[in-house]
């Protein structure tokens, strides 16, 4: 993959965290009934009673984004067993 584009991918990502984790908050915290959660291709609003679906969706922007991140710098998990 080029690395330009993965690089875009992981911007575009972390992004989204920010923008899931203030929705969260604001909901979390009980300061707000609802909150308009813009994540520049779509809105939608969010209340404390999806807490739970923005917790799993911020869990899995993390997991894309160390997965991306993985991608770009060349590390993964590698499996090795002695020659002998």
């Amino acid at each position: 993959m080029d690395i330009l584009f993965v690089q875009a991918r992981i911007d575009a990502t972390k992004l989204l965290i920010v923008a899931y984790e203030d929705a969260a908050l604001a909901v979390g915290s009980g300061g707000v009934e609802s909150y308009t959660l813009d994540t520049g291709q779509s809105r939608q609003t969010v209340t404390k009673l999806d807490l739970d679906k923005l917790n799993t969706t911020i869990d899995s922007l993390y997991n894309r984004c160390a997965t991306l991140e993985a991608r770009l710098t060349g590390s993964g998990s590698l499996t090795v067993r002695p020659a002998w």
